[in-house]
């Protein structure tokens, strides 16, 4: 399973691809507002200039032309650039015709099985399952993304499963078991991912008896 930034924080991204485990990008306009950025475009530009892999970025309009126009522009930004279409039918036209220009997208807000098998038929390089948003009104989230993991599996769709709305280590766990190609994750989650009491407490023992060892050779 690949691991994705979720953010249009460009220090996190910096520091996430100096750690070598970061290989695309997930961000819209609420996560470039969230850093009070205002230029949509270059940050993106920025972005994909700091990644090796997909970044993807969303369109803010619902009309299928305004799309197909404000997709065809992002297309434009940069190599690695992936446009992020919403999961309706307005969005289902927009991937279908994006995907014979070979415009790569990615379908976000992916709630249901039924949506991402359509998103995928229609030519979708991803689709993008939201976990914690079903997590929140009880449904189970993780569920969701084995179901369209075995589901493609089974029908050899090329589509790749990309977990999103993580929120938590754990869901990384739940993503990779169940398959995914992909989990999108907050910087915090991702610097949680490789934090462990016991881990801190050996690390502080090795020191404890190195400098004990160094103080008997004295």
């Amino acid at each position: 399973m690949r691991i994705f930034l979720d953010t249009a924080n460009i220090s996190q991204i910096r520091q996430g691809v100096k750690l070598g485990v970061i290989s695309g990008v997930t961000t819209n306009p609420s996560l470039v507002s969230k850093e009070g950025l205002k230029d949509y475009k270059a940050i993106v530009k920025e972005i994909c200039s700091l990644v090796p892999g997909p970044v993807s970025a969303e369109v803010v309009v619902n009309e299928t032309e305004a799309m197909l126009k404000q997709a065809r522009e992002i297309a434009t930004w940069a190599a690695n650039v992936v446009v992020k279409i919403p999961s309706t039918t307005q969005g289902l036209e927009v991937i279908s015709v994006l995907a014979k220009e070979n415009i790569k997208v990615n379908m976000t807000l992916c709630f249901t099985l039924n949506q991402a098998i359509l998103g995928a038929l229609a030519g979708a390089a991803y689709v993008s399952p939201f976990v914690g948003r079903l997590d929140d009104i009880s449904h189970d989230g993780m569920a969701l993304v084995k179901d369209i993991v075995d589901v493609f599996k089974n029908y050899k769709l090329k589509t790749e499963v990309l977990a999103a709305s993580i929120r938590h280590p754990q869901h990384c766990v739940a993503a990779a078991k169940a398959g995914a190609h992909i989990a999108t994750v907050p910087y915090q989650v991702l610097m949680q991912m490789m934090q462990h009491p016991l881990t801190d407490a050996g690390i502080a023992r090795f020191l404890a008896d190195w400098q004990r060892v160094q103080r008997q050779q004295r």
